[in-house]
């Protein structure tokens, strides 16, 4: 796992655990995930054998993907549990404009109430949070007022719209 065709992989590679409702759907969001994402790639997939598993639904013990480029790995859980994936963990997709925005999110959102400020939940219950690039700019500029109208404008959003963000900053 430390390694891929003998040059050793990133440092840290966030790993997603998919049990209880998602448990046995960790190779169909792999596949799901590197259609999404340019420069992605899937690369081994390890399955349980026969009796490996404690829980029926678990298929794949280890997945190694990439998604634009950066390194991810992912597993059914081996064992029945009662938790799953919640918006305590998220992945940051910072888009160049309102098209990659409206991109990611008609691929990604499939749960309409969990829509909040650039934030959706995808059909595996993996949280997304599709943000503009320059929200960073405009959220670390170190004026206050422009904060405040930037702030206040995404907190009245599900998807966020560039525009109306960019005009905010601007105060028009």
């Amino acid at each position: 796992m430390l390694t891929d065709n003998d040059q050793t992989i990133q440092k840290i590679t966030p790993n997603l655990l998919f049990s209880n409702e998602a448990c046995g759907k960790a190779e169909e969001a792999v596949r799901y995930y590197t259609e999404i994402f340019k420069n992605s790639e899937t690369g081994i997939i390890s399955r349980y054998g026969d009796g490996e598993a404690k829980s029926s639904k678990a298929k794949i013990n280890y997945a190694a993907f990439k998604l634009c480029g950066i390194d991810f790995s992912a597993m059914d859980n081996g064992f029945d549990v009662d938790f799953g994936f919640n918006e305590a963990f998220s992945i940051i997709i910072n888009c160049e404009n309102q098209q990659e925005i409206d991109y990611f999110w008609d691929n990604l959102s499939a749960v309409p109430e969990a829509e909040a400020c650039g934030w959706v939940k995808d059909k595996f219950g993996v949280s997304w949070q599709i943000v503009p690039k320059i929200m960073s700019e405009m959220m670390n500029c170190g004026d206050r007022e422009k904060i405040q109208r930037v702030t206040e404008s995404f907190l009245k959003m599900k998807k966020l719209d560039l525009e109306v963000l960019q005009k905010a900053y601007d105060n028009l």
